[in-house]
């Protein structure tokens, strides 16, 4: 009998062991996860408009709580990181701001390089709205910059090589146009109010889209003249990295759109070579008030003061 007993204890501490063993611990499971890096850059927008900080940080907090994904860990900055190394770990990087980032924060050259080290080994580009954007100083004359090969393409703000259109239209409605992609899982065709950006820029044969790159999402805008407008896209680099740029939201309370709020998170995911769950990035939906923005209604710029005489 005492034979019987030690034999079954021995037994108990065998597959004990086995489950400790096939379970992963929580460290390794954090050195395991995909690192999305979420950059805020500057942004002189009315509160309820943009509002990067509050989307970056609902951002993060939609991918560390998804309903059907794991294995995702979001940091939010407002200063790009000094520390290389933590640069290197990073799967992706999400940046929101008024135009690309990288050119309005301190110390731009040095960004750029260690941006394109990262996309060299395989680092994830992703731009949400007006972060899309590049000016005509930031362009060569002929439009090159090394965001049209990350992430495919850009919205081409007061540039001389190519006019790209900022207007906020009433009913945009958004249609998927890569059924069959990963990005565009668990996502349907959503009307909004907002600002697609319209004639963003693909490159120079005839703004044509380049190998590698596919159009997520067409609007037929404006209204009153409508086009066939690719409003989202992305790329698969040929140095193995992933980019995607969508041209919304604008308004803040959009996140609070499932459909909008997936297709964003669907991007960032894929772009990070995380596998887009069959339905989709899920997520409750949001307590825009817990992010703390300015205002989650929009309200208009405030005037400036008269000159002092």
């Amino acid at each position: 009998m005492l034979k019987l007993l030690s034999l079954a204890v021995a037994a108990l501490i065998c597959l004990a062991s086995f489950a400790s063993a096939a379970e992963p611990s929580s460290k390794s499971s954090t050195q395991q996860a995909a690192q999305v890096l979420i950059v805020i850059g500057p942004s002189s927008h009315p509160p309820g408009s943009h509002e990067v900080a509050a989307g970056g940080r609902l951002l993060a907090h939609a991918l560390e709580h998804s309903e059907n994904l794991r294995g995702v860990q979001a940091e939010v900055v407002t200063e790009w990181p000094q520390d290389r190394k933590r640069l290197e770990q990073v799967a992706t990087v999400v940046f929101i701001g008024d135009t690309f980032p990288p050119m309005r924060m301190p110390q731009s050259e040095k960004i750029m390089q260690e941006l394109a080290a990262m996309t060299a080994r395989g680092c994830g580009i992703v731009c949400l709205h007006y972060a899309t954007g590049l000016r005509a100083e930031d362009v060569a004359a002929d439009g090159e910059h090394p965001l049209l090969h990350w992430m495919g393409g850009y919205f081409a703000t007061r540039c001389n090589h190519h006019k790209s259109i900022a207007k906020i239209f009433p009913a945009a409605t958004i249609t998927p146009a890569a059924p069959d992609h990963p990005v565009s899982r668990g996502w349907k065709e959503f009307t909004l109010h907002d600002e697609p950006y319209i004639n963003n820029y693909f490159g120079p044969d005839g703004n044509k889209l380049a190998a590698g790159v596919t159009a997520f999402a067409t609007s037929q805008l404006p209204p009153e003249d409508p086009q066939t407008e690719i409003v989202a896209w992305g790329v698969e680099r040929p140095d193995g990295g992933r980019g995607f740029g969508i041209v919304m939201p604008h308004f803040y309370k959009n996140w609070a759109l499932d459909d909008l709020r997936t297709f964003i998170l669907n991007g960032v995911v894929w772009s990070a070579k995380v596998e887009v769950p069959k339905e989709g990035v899920r997520t409750a939906a949001p307590d825009l008030a817990a992010f703390a923005p300015g205002s989650i209604e929009p309200k208009p710029r405030e005037p400036k003061p008269a000159a002092k005489k």
